[in-house]
C-alpha cells in the first residue's frame, strides 16, 4: 500500500483522537508504520543485558499504547460511521495486526525475558499490579502457542490471521443485511397501535430518504416498537422473518449477505487453534483468562438456572396464552405475537406501559440524573466539555472529577443511524497509564447506543429497557474509568477475566429501579413533572413481570454458545442447528420460525473482537456477582456512601489487578450466592 503521510493525523501524537481530522487514506500507512517502529523497538528491547520491569514490561506497554492509539479511533469509527472506504482499510489492516501480535506473543525471546524478570530479585519488589502484568504476559505467550515448534507456530500464525478476517467479515455481513431492508409504509392504517413517537420517527425516516409515508428498517428504535404495538399481524410477521433471517440463506434477502459457511470457518479455525495448544475445544481455551474454571462447570452453573427456573417460565408463557385466548381469541401465539400480547398483558395486569413510561425519561434528564446516581455512589462529578473532536454530530463528550481534579473523559454516542453497529457497547479509547516521564495518561472511553434519537425540537425518548442499557454500559465505563491502576495491562476493563467484566455494568442497573434514584433520572418532557409514585409502584409491581422467561432466553443463547463451543465437529452437517434446536428444547418456552435463523447474525459470539465466543455465559455469571453485591446496598442504603466507596475501592479501582473472585470477596465479605438472583428476578422468594 502507499508510504506513510507526512501530515497524517494517525502517527501524531495527540492527546485525545483526531476525530475530525482522520480520513480512510491516513489509515494503512498509519498502521504499516507503526508496526514496522515497534518491531525495530522490540528487537533493541531484546538486546538489554539485563531484564527490568521498566525496561521491559513497561516498553512493551509504550508500544502496545502507540498502536492502540491509532487503533482504537479507526477500529470504533468502522463501528459508528462506516463506509466502503473506512471498511476497506480496516479489513486490510486486522491480518497485519494480527500476524503482529502472533509474532509477539510467540516471541521465544521475549518469553525468556519475562521468565528471566519473573525469576529476578526485582520481582519480589514490584507493586500487585506489575506482578499480574508479568504473570499474564507468561500466560498469554502460551496461550499464543510460545512453546509450538516453528511448523505448528506458522501454523498457528495463519489460522489467527485468517480467523482475524472471517470475524470481521461476518459482523459486516450482519451490518450490512441490517442496512438492506427497509419497507415504506403509505396507508397509516397499515401502522395501527403504533405510538406517536414511533410514528414520527419512520416519517422522520422516510422524509430522510426523500419519501413520504412512513420508512421502517431493522434498526431497534424502529422494529421493536412495530413488534410491540402494530395491530397488523402480516406486517409484526414480515419483520420478525426478516429480522430472525439476516444474513442467512432464509427470508427476504436469502443467500444474499449469508453467513452460514463463515460460522463453520469461525468455528473450525477457533477448534483448530485450541487444538494446537493442546486444549481439547475452544471452550477450554477460552476459559483460561476467565473465573470459571472447566466448561463442564459453566455447563453445570447454566443447567442448574435453567432447572431453577424453567417451570416458572413455562408458567409465564401459559399465562400469556391464556390471556391471549381470553380477550383476544388467539388460539396459538405464533413468534410475532408474543412481544405484543406481552405488552397487552402487562397493560391488563399492571395498568402500565413501556410507551407510558417513555414520556418520563427524556435522554437529557436521564444521562444528567445518571451522573448524579454515580456522584453519590462514588464522589465524582461529570461535566460535559466541548473541546474533545467527534465523529458526528450525536456524540457528547464528558470529563469526570474526583476530588476537583480531572481523572477521565468519555464520548457518550446515544442514537441508532445507518453505518452503525446495532446493540449497545462500551470500549477504551484511551487507557489509564503511568508514562516514562512519570505523568500519567488519563483513561478515556466510548460509550456507544442505539436509542430513537430527537424527534424535531423535542428531546429523545427513552424507554425504561433503554434506561437500564444507558446504565449498564456506564458502568463498564465507570470500571474503566474510575481505576486507579497505572499498569495498561491490567488498568481499567484490561485484563479482568471475562466472566466478572459484567459486574459493574449489571451492577449499576439497579439503580433504574429504585424510588430514590428514579427521583433523580425522571422528568416529564412537557410538564417536568417526576415519575408520579402511582405510576413507580405499577413500575415496581411489573419488574419481574416474564422475567423467567427473559432468564430462559438468557439460559438458550449462554448454553447454546458453549455447547457449540465444546461439541462443534465440522464433518457434522447442520450442527450449529441441530445443537441450537436442543438448547431450545431444553429451556426455551417462546414459539420459534422454522426460518428463524438467529445464530447467522449473532455477533457477540460470531464476530465480538474480545471474549464472547464460549463465553456468552458471562452475562449470568456476572448477574449472580452484581445482584449479590446489589443486596448490600440493599441492606445499607442505596445510596450509603460507605457501602459506594467501598465498591469502588475494591471492584472499580483495582481493575484487572487482582483476582476477580478476590475483589468480590473483599467488597461482599464472602463467596457469591445464586439465591440473590433468583430473588432479584422473582424466580425465588
Amino acid at each position: 500500500m502507499s508510504q506513510s503521510l507526512p501530515s497524517n493525523p494517525l502517527l501524531q501524537n495527540h492527546e485525545l483522537p483526531p476525530f475530525d481530522e482522520i480520513q480512510a487514506q491516513h489509515i494503512v500507512p498509519a498502521i504499516e508504520a507503526i508496526l514496522d517502529e515497534n518491531r525495530r523497538a522490540v528487537d533493541a528491547i531484546l538486546k538489554a543485558d539485563t531484564f527490568t520491569y521498566a525496561g521491559l514490561a513497561h516498553s512493551l506497554e509504550e508500544l502496545s499504547d502507540r498502536l492502540n492509539k491509532a487503533w482504537s479511533p479507526v477500529s470504533h469509527m468502522n463501528s459508528v460511521v462506516s463506509n466502503d472506504e473506512l471498511r476497506e482499510a480496516v479489513n486490510y489492516c486486522l491480518p497485519l495486526i494480527s500476524e503482529y501480535e502472533t509474532e509477539l506473543g510467540q516471541n521465544k525471546d521475549l518469553f525468556k525475558a519475562f521468565e528471566t524478570l519473573a525469576q529476578s530479585d526485582e520481582f519480589t519488589t514490584l507493586s500487585v499490579a506489575q506482578k499480574k502484568v508479568v504473570n499474564n504476559s507468561l500466560r498469554d505467550f502460551r496461550l499464543y502457542g510460545v512453546a509450538l515448534d516453528d511448523t505448528k507456530k506458522a501454523q498457528f500464525a495463519k489460522l489467527s490471521k485468517q480467523l482475524s478476517e472471517i470475524t470481521s467479515q461476518f459482523g459486516d455481513n450482519v451490518m450490512d443485511a441490517t442496512d438492506a431492508w427497509s419497507k415504506l409504509i403509505t396507508d397509516a392504517a397499515e401502522l395501527a397501535g403504533l405510538p406517536e413517537s414511533a410514528l414520527s420517527l419512520a416519517k422522520q425516516a422516510a422524509k430522510s430518504k426523500g419519501e413520504e409515508g412512513y420508512l421502517l428498517t431493522l434498526d431497534a428504535p424502529s422494529y421493536f416498537p412495530v413488534m410491540v404495538y402494530c395491530e397488523n399481524a402480516a406486517l409484526r410477521k414480515e419483520l420478525s422473518l426478516a429480522i430472525t433471517t439476516r444474513a442467512s440463506d432464509k427470508g427476504p434477502q436469502a443467500g444474499q449477505f449469508d453467513n452460514s459457511q463463515l460460522m463453520v470457518q469461525i468455528l473450525s479455525l477457533r477448534k483448530e487453534l485450541a487444538q494446537l495448544l493442546s486444549f481439547s475445544n475452544f471452550a477450554e481455551q477460552s476459559l483460561a483468562t476467565k473465573m470459571a474454571d472447566t466448561p463442564a462447570q459453566v455447563i453445570d452453573f447454566l443447567n442448574d438456572l435453567a432447572a431453577k427456573s424453567k417451570s416458572a417460565a413455562q408458567d409465564d408463557f401459559k399465562a400469556l396464552e391464556a390471556f391471549a385466548q381470553e380477550h383476544y381469541k388467539v388460539e396459538s401465539l405464533n413468534p410475532w405475537d408474543v412481544a405484543f400480547y406481552s405488552e397487552k398483558q402487562k397493560k391488563a395486569a399492571f395498568d402500565i406501559s413501556d410507551e407510558q413510561l417513555r414520556a418520563y425519561f427524556p435522554a437529557p434528564v436521564v444521562t444528567a440524573g445518571m451522573f448524579q446516581v454515580a456522584n453519590k455512589l462514588f464522589g465524582i462529578e461529570v461535566k460535559e466539555v466541548f473541546d474533545m473532536p467527534t465523529w458526528h454530530a450525536d456524540v457528547t463528550t464528558y470529563a469526570i472529577y474526583k476530588d476537583n481534579k480531572m481523572i477521565a473523559r468519555f464520548y457518550l454516542d446515544l442514537y441508532a443511524r445507518g453505518k452503525k453497529r446495532g446493540g449497545a457497547w462500551m470500549d477504551d479509547c484511551r487507557v489509564r497509564r503511568q508514562l516514562t516521564d512519570g505523568s500519567l495518561q488519563l483513561p478515556v472511553a466510548y460509550l456507544v447506543c442505539n436509542f430513537p434519537g430527537p424527534i424535531g425540537d423535542a428531546p429523545a425518548l427513552l424507554s425504561h429497557n433503554d434506561l437500564q442499557t444507558l446504565f449498564h454500559e456506564f458502568g463498564h465505563g465507570l470500571h474503566h474509568m474510575l481505576t486507579q491502576v497505572d499498569c495498561a495491562g491490567v488498568s481499567g476493563i484490561n485484563g479482568v477475566a471475562w466472566d466478572a467484566v459484567e459486574l459493574p455494568s449489571q451492577f449499576l442497573e439497579n439503580w433504574c429501579w429504585q424510588r430514590e434514584s428514579l427521583e433523580l433520572i425522571s422528568s416529564h418532557h412537557k410538564t417536568g413533572e417526576s415519575l408520579p409514585a402511582e405510576l413507580l409502584n405499577k413500575m415496581l409491581a411489573a419488574r419481574n413481570f416474564q422475567s423467567a422467561m427473559a432468564m430462559a432466553r438468557q439460559l438458550e443463547l449462554a448454553l447454546f454458545d458453549m455447547r457449540l463451543h465444546i461439541e462443534f465437529t465440522e464433518s457434522e452437517e447442520h450442527q450449529i442447528q441441530t445443537i441450537l434446536d436442543e438448547v431450545r428444547q431444553q429451556v426455551s418456552v417462546t414459539p420459534v420460525s422454522p426460518d428463524n435463523r438467529f445464530q447467522q447474525a449473532f455477533s457477540h459470539i460470531f464476530s465480538s473482537p474480545v471474549g464472547y465466543g464460549a463465553g456468552y455465559y458471562s452475562y449470568k455469571w456476572a448477574e449472580v456477582l452484581s445482584a449479590d453485591a446489589f443486596s448490600l446496598f440493599e441492606d445499607e442504603g442505596i445510596f450509603n456512601a460507605a457501602t459506594g466507596e467501598k465498591f469502588l475501592s475494591t471492584v472499580l479501582a483495582n481493575g484487572g489487578s487482582q483476582d476477580a473472585m478476590d475483589l468480590f470477596v473483599a467488597f461482599r465479605g464472602r463467596e457469591p450466592s445464586v439465591d440473590a438472583l433468583l430473588k432479584q428476578d422473582g424466580i425465588a422468594a
